[in-house]
């Protein structure tokens, strides 16, 4: 060192963290760095100016004043509340500041306060979307530098955090530091209710307010608790109306960041959670849970209408929508309701046209997952819903419940008008428009309407001369079913029925 004090000021040192890795303290932005200074007298003016009552020089540093040349061993800053010594004026500033708890750096979208100027312009790329860093080798972007560090090691295989007690590696320190807590014996934190041990204190406070039945922080609109402050943070939002996190792909916005990542996987097809049971992929957590209690076959919550059991409170709910016929949840639009909010999701999409679901084999698009499920089977081939009465084999399991009927003769859907009975819902809706004279569904060709889309569906093949199907015989293709059924007679030598109007020149 030389004997002189040296501080780290070049502005192309600092980077979008607010300071390099390589600065001794990279918490200290550039506002915050103190100015160089000619000897410790002066350092002592500057300490004392800023909280006297909180931090004092060591006595022994100030045995030195006057020299020019401070020795190492003795340049020591002594916090007096907590007796820590600080080798420098950066870190005895940094430790002041800690001790205070002043956070003077203020975000001017959602107000979060910080202690720090780097720490604040790390938050603001949260709102802004803004990620600098991004990785040679795969080109995903981050918005520390820390975090692309870490990334990084995914393709070296780098592990450079390993455990003194068994020798197990680790890529990340967080990782690295839980895993020494085993060999510490460091699960000290007791619940005196349930005897449950955690790692750390703040832990076992959350954990302690589920004996509570309530959290410790309460929203002042509503008096809803929360076991987080960062719950309550985003819960806020729902009064203020506040989205403040936006997708990058589609625009749409969000209260916290976690839903947006969640909702980002829509787009990129990421499914990242994986039932180690049949090595089905979600999206999200929460429909894993779900799947695995069909494993188990677990149904712990049942209807009290019709007995019904379901794996989760939520899918219970949306059920006894069927008894009450309650739909809360209504089209901005065209007002159609639903019982449940996944559904006006996917319905909304018939008006904006979004269709984020594609399937990667054809590249064809879908406004709903189901639907993209359903096409997948097409090229697959799977069918994996067998009828146990005829053997007859179904890609969707709507397909085969509504196939059992024929078997059942069950008609459950009844007409008002009429008294006709069907088979499913949609049937009975489709002959309800024949009272009515409603027909919704008109060709973009001729402007033909129709009651029903299948009918617009065989109509349009009058247009596009589509002929989907083929006799397995001979090769030959049929506009309609009923042309196919009446032609593969003429292989079997049963003689056509008079109504099949076969004719080969379709």
């Amino acid at each position: 060192m030389g004997g002189t004090l040296c501080y780290n000021n070049e502005p192309s040192k600092i980077g979008a963290e607010g300071a390099n890795e390589n600065l001794t303290n990279p918490d200290i932005s550039l506002v915050e760095q103190p100015p160089p200074t000619s000897g410790i007298k002066e350092e002592a003016a500057s300490c004392e100016g800023e909280n006297q009552s909180d931090c004092s020089i060591n006595p022994l540093t100030e045995q030195i004043q006057g020299t020019d040349t401070p020795t190492p061993s003795t340049e020591l800053y002594n916090c007096s509340k907590c007796q820590k010594q600080c080798k420098t004026k950066v870190g005895f500033l940094k430790h002041q500041k800690t001790r205070t708890g002043v956070k003077s750096f203020v975000c001017s979208v959602c107000e979060k306060h910080f202690k720090w100027q780097s720490e604040l312009i790390v938050h603001q790329r949260s709102h802004t979307g803004e990620k600098p860093f991004s990785c040679s080798e795969c080109g995903k972007r981050f918005t520390r530098h820390v975090h692309l560090i870490e990334h990084y090691r995914t393709h070296t295989g780098e592990k450079p955090y390993s455990c003194s007690d068994c020798g197990k590696r680790f890529s990340h320190g967080s990782d690295f530091n839980r895993h020494c807590r085993i060999h510490r014996l460091e699960k000290l934190c007791i619940c005196s209710q349930c005897k449950k041990q955690f790692t750390s204190h703040s832990e076992l406070i959350v954990h302690q307010s589920s004996h509570m039945g309530e959290g410790p922080y309460s929203c002042f609109e509503c008096g809803k608790r929360f076991k987080r402050r960062s719950q309550l943070t985003v819960h806020r939002r729902s009064h203020t109306g506040e989205r403040p996190y936006s997708c990058p792909k589609c625009g749409k916005d969000f209260k916290d960041r976690s839903t947006l990542r969640a909702h980002l996987r829509i787009h990129t097809g990421e499914k990242p959670f994986t039932c180690s049971q049949c090595e089905k992929c979600f999206t999200h957590c929460s429909d894993l849970n779900r799947h695995l209690k069909s494993h188990k076959g677990e149904k712990p919550f049942s209807c009290s209408q019709c007995g019904k059991y379901f794996t989760s409170t939520s899918d219970l709910t949306v059920h006894l929508r069927i008894h009450t016929g309650e739909r809360p949840y209504s089209c901005s639009e065209c007002g159609k309701c639903f019982k449940d909010p996944t559904y006006l999701t996917t319905h909304q999409r018939i008006h904006t046209g979004e269709k984020p679901f594609t399937c990667t084999e054809c590249g064809k698009c879908f406004s709903g997952r189901a639907g993209l499920n359903s096409h997948k089977k097409i090229h697959t081939g799977k069918k994996s819903f067998t009828c146990t009465e005829c053997g007859k084999c179904f890609s969707e399991g709507a397909r085969l419940r509504y196939h059992k009927k024929i078997h059942t003769g069950e008609k459950p859907f009844s007409c008002t008008e009429c008294g006709n009975c069907f088979r499913d819902r949609e049937g009975l809706k489709s002959h309800t428009r024949i009272h009515t004279g409603e027909k919704p569904f008109s060709c973009s060709e001729c402007g033909k309407c129709f009651s029903d889309r299948t009918s617009l569906k065989s109509h349009t093949r009058i247009h596009t001369g589509e002929k989907p199907f083929a006799c397995n015989e001979c090769g030959k293709c049929f506009m309609y079913r009923y042309q196919l059924t009446a032609h593969s007679q003429l292989h079997t030598g049963e003689e056509p029925l008079p109504d099949s109007k076969c004719t080969d020149t379709q």
